[in-house]
């Protein structure tokens, strides 16, 4: 195996070879990720243009975030089998043609099968990402590559929207899929730096991933469309797949991860920034809209400087992370989430000002705390529990972002008889709560390790 960039040494060319493959994996994470959040500004243009109801309009954000989720996993696990290279290629060139069929689409099916083929491409880079950096970059620089691949999610997070309103208000939305289609020039780039590797050793779990696919997408279906069928189907499949863990010898998770209390504390850690996030994202345009008259570009303007922010505290964050380790960040930064959920909920309608400044707040403390976690858990679990331990990681924190976002949605619906203002208070109070667990968590990690210690 060729192993020119596994290897620590001092050599230019392999410094710029590391270099080049942080900025392509974060250039491919910003337009992956983008996809997901770029996309939502576009429901209302695309309901009416293609005569959709809300529940098939609904249908093309929550299919994306469960097939996102599962995929991302479903590449986690599959890196222990396959090269790396190979699934990165397939999952960005998958992106890319099924982002062409959608902006040639004439018809909702085809729109939603290529939507749904974008999520199972798109998913490939969250966890492969972070993988990469593990088995490529040197422990004493790992800190500042996660940093700058976690910074390029909150880009992505903050540039979408941006992105998105400008092309809906000024072009036609389907000009969204030309974005995401622009990750085919990363291919060649991605073949020529990363090595070849030997095929690993075991089997893919493919029964573990069908029964966790279903179980999931029944449950998120469940809570989105209050679903009693799906609610069964998916507690059913989801008992099957515990079962298959604990009797298959080459599980799709490995039981071992829910038996590491310290790994389970950094997952719901990680999880609760994560639905603080998606739920803002979600609720912010409108709350923008509607208590100030903000159109979509207008509101993708106000939630940029919190993406750009993160990116500029990224090297800092990076250098904190490399040169003291991940525990500090790990205590410290939930304070600052849960700090920017209950200013929300205290003063969101004095000032869209004010709302920018806060989710300033947040985007740096959702970029440091989750940076930390993902380099913590490498370091935390042993290396053949790495690959699977941050698939499930990345798999609850989607998920978490998916509920998030039909909770916030059924929260509003069960509001709808007082004021959006109080409304939108009354949410935050309810997420702040979620996030008050993940302090929780994060304090109990870190009496865990000084004991350990």
């Amino acid at each position: 195996m060729d192993t020119s960039l596994h290897k620590v040494n001092t050599t230019t060319e392999t410094r710029s070879n590391t270099k080049m493959l942080i900025l392509f994996l974060s250039i491919s994470m910003v337009l992956a990720v983008m996809n997901t959040t770029m996309f939502n500004l576009a429901l209302p243009a695309v309901s009416s243009e293609l005569h959709l109801s809300p529940a098939l309009t609904s249908l093309m954000v929550t299919g994306y975030s469960i097939i996102f989720a599962i995929a991302s996993i479903t590449y986690s696990r599959l890196s222990d089998i396959f090269q790396i290279r190979q699934l990165i290629i397939i999952g960005l060139t998958t992106l890319s043609i099924s982002s062409f069929i959608a902006f040639f689409s004439h018809s909702f099916a085809i729109l939603l099968i290529a939507r749904l083929i974008q999520a199972a491409g798109a998913g490939s880079m969250p966890a492969l990402a972070i993988i990469v950096i593990n088995r490529y970059v040197s422990e004493q620089h790992r800190g500042k590559a996660t940093s700058l691949i976690m910074s390029s999610v909150s880009l992505a997070f903050g540039l979408g929207p941006v992105l998105g309103g400008s092309i809906v208000e000024f072009m036609s939305w389907k000009y969204l899929f030309i974005i995401p289609a622009i990750t085919i020039i990363c291919v060649p780039i991605f073949a020529k730096l990363l090595p070849k590797e030997p095929r690993g050793e075991g089997k893919f779990d493919s029964w573990g991933a069908i029964f966790i696919g279903i179980a999931s997408s029944g449950l998120l279906l469940a809570i989105t469309y209050h679903s009693w069928t799906a609610l069964i189907i998916g507690t059913i499949l989801l008992i099957a797949f515990i079962i298959r863990i604990r009797t298959n010898n080459n599980p799709f998770i490995m039981p071992e991860l829910f038996h590491n209390k310290g790994y389970l504390l950094l997952v719901v850690v990680s999880v609760g920034s994560y639905i603080c996030n998606f739920a803002t994202l979600f609720i912010m345009p409108q709350i923008l809209f509607h208590l100030y008259d903000l159109n979509a570009a207008e509101s993708g303007l106000i939630i940029f400087p919190g993406a750009i922010l993160a990116i500029v505290a990224s090297r800092k964050i990076g250098k904190i992370i490399d040169a003291k380790g991940n525990k500090g960040i790990i205590k410290v930064m939930p304070i600052f989430v849960v700090v920017s959920t209950l200013l929300m909920a205290l003063i969101l309608s004095t000032s869209y000002i004010s709302i920018l400044l806060i989710y300033m707040l947040l985007s740096v403390s959702f970029t440091s705390l989750t940076t930390s976690i993902s380099n913590e858990i490498s370091r935390l679990l042993p290396s053949h529990q790495i690959a699977s331990g941050l698939g499930l990681l990345q798999l609850l924190q989607f998920l978490g972002g998916a509920l998030s976002v039909a909770g916030v949605a059924t929260a509003l619906t069960l509001q709808a008889n007082i004021p959006l203002q109080h409304a939108y208070d009354n949410i935050y109070w309810g997420i702040s709560f979620v996030v008050l667990i993940s302090v929780v968590c994060s304090i109990l990690y870190s009496k865990k390790q000084r004991t350990e210690n």
